[in-house]
């Protein structure tokens, strides 16, 4: 087992080494942003507005409302990423490594929204008539030919296997972890409870996640943020000293493994993207399949509200996190032995500092357990629609079972290697995606410019939207395509 998570590790370290998926990652959301002329800062107020305020686009086709899609991919991407994710890149690459979380959190609202928009644009139903999309069917609808479909068959395959890694047994393991660390919870009785929750939620299809996701995923965040926030209050005078070195640190790669020995630059980067893209999925296409099932009258406003779970993600929850370990000092912090301590206890040890007594580790493991199991649910709705995909609607059924049996294994079993196997299968996931983003780019900044134009606020209604996209481009074909599917 040491030497397969060597060789995991290795492995995960060439695919998320600087030569290929941090400058493809980087590149693609840097190009997206330049292409789409900045969409993620002009258009991200009126983004919120319609994802958390509107909700939904009243009238339109679709199996969930807008809030419901963005809540579902939140629950997948608002995980143990945001927790031990982020203490992992500041423990290895320094303090640096969350400043280029950021980077990669701006840059990747540019891929998610271009990810989301062709995932509608693109969409399909299944034989029960549930909304299907993704990378798994818009690299082969948009992309005409052999490389198409190498693309959208990859995508598919890669993330089967990915939902078991990062979206059910790294989740689960965490959440049996820490509820048997704090409060000796016995594992097994974890993983009895987990299986059984969410093949309950699961049996629902989407319209039960969404429901599910809606009502939960809004107070996760608020209750780990609002304890964040009382943590910096308590420290406020850290705060401007540890922005700073945030920003020297991103730059110079001072401390980082072992919070003594020291770093290159391309160390911090290399965390500081890997982990942000961990968290907030952005470019990896695992989102755009939740934004598939919305209710919407254009791909444009399904994909400004997509785009604003990533600034959700890592703009709010991961700056919290980091902010609070890197003011409290938890980040260097060692045990006994004199060793720094594991990324596992790291974000607890920085919420014990500003609050009293146990009280940090407590909302710490709480919303640890919220977030994997919010992050179990959004990920099994992605594998299922693989699988759907891959196999047709009759593997729908059994792959819940066997998925939600799986978390118990995930609960009660050692899972060391499972991690870098996880980060393996995420970017295996997100080279095919990310090709096909670039392939199509065009077409997105086309029909982008043709649709706000008209709705630059995102405020018209769904007939003003038929009336003044008449004769735009690709309006025709996505109409004729939705007519189909609904029929």
């Amino acid at each position: 087992m040491d030497q397969l998570t060597d060789f995991l590790n290795a492995l995960s370290g060439i695919v998320w080494g600087p030569f290929l998926l941090i400058p493809l990652l980087l590149g693609t959301g840097l190009y997206l942003t330049v292409r789409l002329g900045g969409i993620q800062f002009r258009r991200l107020g009126a983004a919120l507005r319609l994802g958390l305020w509107k909700r939904s686009d009243d009238g339109s086709e679709g199996d969930i409302s807008q809030f419901q899609a963005l809540t579902t991919a939140l629950a997948a991407t608002v995980g143990t990423g945001n927790i031990v994710g982020v203490a992992t890149a500041i423990g290895i690459g320094g303090p640096g490594a969350l400043f280029w979380m950021w980077v990669t959190g701006l840059l990747g609202m540019a891929s998610k929204y271009t990810e989301a928009f062709l995932a509608v644009r693109y969409r399909t139903t299944d034989e029960v008539g549930e909304r299907n999309g993704g990378p798994q069917y818009y690299l082969e609808r948009g992309i005409r030919g052999p490389l198409g479909k190498v693309l959208a068959w990859s995508f598919t395959i890669f993330t089967i296997v990915a939902c078991f890694g990062i979206g059910n047994l790294t989740q689960a393991n965490s959440v049996a972890a820490n509820l048997s660390h704090s409060f000796a919870i016995p594992t097994w009785a974890t993983g009895l409870v987990i299986a059984a929750v969410t093949l309950l939620v699961l049996v629902g299809g989407i319209k039960s996640i969404g429901k599910v996701t809606a009502g939960f995923v809004p107070i996760m965040i608020v209750f780990y943020v609002v304890g964040a926030i009382v943590i910096l209050i308590a420290n406020i005078g850290s705060v401007p000293a540890a922005l700073a070195q945030i920003f020297h640190d991103a730059f110079t790669g001072s401390a980082a493994t072992g919070g003594f020995v020291g770093s290159v630059l391309i160390i911090a980067v290399q965390f500081g993207v890997a982990r942000g893209i961990f968290s907030n999925e952005s470019g990896m296409g695992s989102a755009a399949i939740a934004a598939a099932a919305a209710r919407t009258s254009h791909p444009v406003r399904q994909g400004l509200v997509s785009m604003t779970q990533t600034f959700i993600d890592t703009i709010i929850v991961v700056t919290m996190t980091g902010l609070v370990i890197v003011t409290t000092g938890a980040w260097s912090a060692v045990d006994e032995s004199g060793a720094q301590i594991s990324a596992s206890v790291m974000t607890g040890e920085a919420f014990s500092h500003g609050l009293p007594g146990q009280w940090g580790h407590i909302v710490v493991t709480i919303a640890l357990v919220m977030f994997a199991f919010s992050t179990i649910l959004g990920w099994a709705y992605y594998g299922e629609r693989n699988v759907e995909r891959l196999l047709g609607h009759r593997a729908v059924l059994p792959f819940r079972v066997v998925f939600s049996i799986i978390t118990y294994f995930g609960c009660t079993t050692a899972l060391d290697a499972v991690w870098a196997f996880s980060d393996i299968a995420n970017g295996l996931m997100a080279l095919p995606n990310l090709i096909g983003l670039l392939i199509l780019s065009g077409l997105v900044a086309r029909e982008t410019r043709a649709y706000l134009k008209h709705d630059p606020q995102l405020t018209a209604s769904q007939a003003e939207v038929e009336a003044f996209m008449e004769g735009e481009p690709g309006w025709d074909e996505w109409r004729a395509s939705e007519a189909e599917t609904t029929a």
